[in-house]
């Protein structure tokens, strides 16, 4: 159907008595998370909830300041090899899914603190070069230790061993648990209920991908942020297109119920799953909508994806520099050559500001380990950077569409 035919959606009039009345009486969904429930590896007394920081704004809090979280901002989300201030990177696209995710369960009467935490948490582990740049260096991981790599299990990582923030389980379950590559109509509760639940589901997952595919939030909370993610892409990918250039319009891309455009995809899917979800324990949207994102998604990775991605002509670039430069990195961790940037940039400085992780615990740790964290802390730039410092003399360069490339 033409997009232009394509109505904004409204919420049911009963929905919205109810949502009224229940935001004036100050009553929240009974199947919201309750803060008094939250749940920490460490009982440390400064974690304690209080009426200035509560429980999950503390997670929001300890979040932002991880140094992780500052890498965001050169972190690739779609295009990687153009010079464009408009478009989206890991930093905004963070900040639009925890803006949806927080007004759909401001409607469903949730938990929007803990929404918040698990929605600025979730990409912390995501590597250089986006969903290819995740798979070159899993391709690398997997080569020596026979485990894989993957963004969402290094999130939790990142947030519970490499910085050791005392992060809740409820935010760590959802950002282990909030994939939205694999769309689902109906999002049922997950059952990570402990520390130890949460360690044996980080464990089978490393060991097999395939795994990711069973895991569910185990709150409200975490499955509204999973499908946030979808949402905020969808759109603002095709938005991110049109600027660089790899579409022409939004014309090719079809809809029978939610629309081609960014801010009605935002819209409709907002209202329908919140009449498809509110009051309910599960996240849900109607049939009409989950055919519609499946499709929006399809055409997404033929029209943009595909054909740019985050590399482009430079995929097979890209996948030689991460493979000489893992095992380049690795050589100099295994000679302990401390003058090698994995100790001067990595271990060293992770050193410092980890707070628990000491130096020689974490050096006792995998090498291959290693190597993963670091490459994986890295932003394009660095990435890049860094390749030319450790191989001054290869011909392989990769070339961003400059600013002022279209003047001369």
């Amino acid at each position: 159907m033409c997009a232009a035919k394509i109505p904004y959606l409204k919420l049911d009039k009963d929905i919205e008595r109810a949502i009224i009345a229940a935001r004036a009486s100050g009553k929240r969904s009974p199947y919201a998370f309750d803060d008094a429930d939250v749940v920490r590896r460490l009982g440390k007394n400064h974690d304690r909830a209080t009426i200035t920081r509560p429980a999950f704004v503390r997670d929001i809090e300890k979040i932002i300041n991880i140094p992780a979280y500052n890498r965001y901002a050169d972190k690739t989300q779609v295009f990687s090899f153009v010079e464009n201030d408009d478009i989206c990177r890991r930093g905004l696209h963070v900040q639009l899914v925890s803006r949806i995710s927080r007004g759909i369960g401001s409607l469903l009467g949730l938990n929007t603190d803990l929404i918040e935490a698990i929605a600025l948490g979730h990409d912390l582990g995501h590597t250089p070069f986006g969903h290819a740049g995740e798979r070159y260096l899993s391709e690398n991981y997997e080569r020596h230790t026979g485990h894989v790599f993957r963004h969402n299990i290094h999130s939790v990582r990142v947030m519970d061993h490499l910085f050791r923030r005392n992060i809740s389980l409820q935010t760590l379950d959802g950002a282990l648990c909030h994939n939205g590559e694999f769309a689902q109509q109906v999002l049922e509760l997950g059952t990570i209920k402990t520390f130890d639940d949460l360690d044996a589901a980080v464990m089978r997952c490393t060991e097999d991908a395939s795994q990711i595919k069973l895991l569910r939030p185990s709150t409200l909370e975490g499955c509204v942020v999973r499908v946030a993610d979808m949402i905020a892409y969808i759109g603002k990918d095709r938005q991110d297109a049109l600027d660089v250039g790899v579409i022409d319009s939004l014309d090719a891309f079809d809809s029978e119920y939610i629309g081609t455009v960014n801010s009605q995809i935002i819209s409709n899917m907002t209202v329908d799953i919140v009449t498809n979800s509110f009051g309910k324990d599960h996240i849900a949207m109607s049939r009409a909508a989950f055919d519609d994102i499946v499709l929006a998604k399809k055409q997404n990775y033929q029209m943009i994806y595909s054909n740019e991605g985050t590399v482009s002509e430079f995929e097979n670039i890209v996948q030689e520099m991460f493979e000489e430069m893992y095992e380049e990195l690795l050589a100099q961790l295994l000679a302990g050559d401390e003058s090698s940037p994995v100790f001067k940039h990595h271990v060293n400085v992770l050193d410092a500001k980890s707070q628990s992780l000491s130096r020689e615990a974490y050096l006792s740790e995998d090498p291959n380990r290693i190597i993963a964290d670091y490459i994986s802390s890295m932003t394009d730039n660095y990435f890049m950077a860094l390749y030319r410092h450790l191989f001054p003399t290869s011909t392989k360069r990769l070339f961003k569409r400059e600013y002022c490339s279209d003047l001369s």
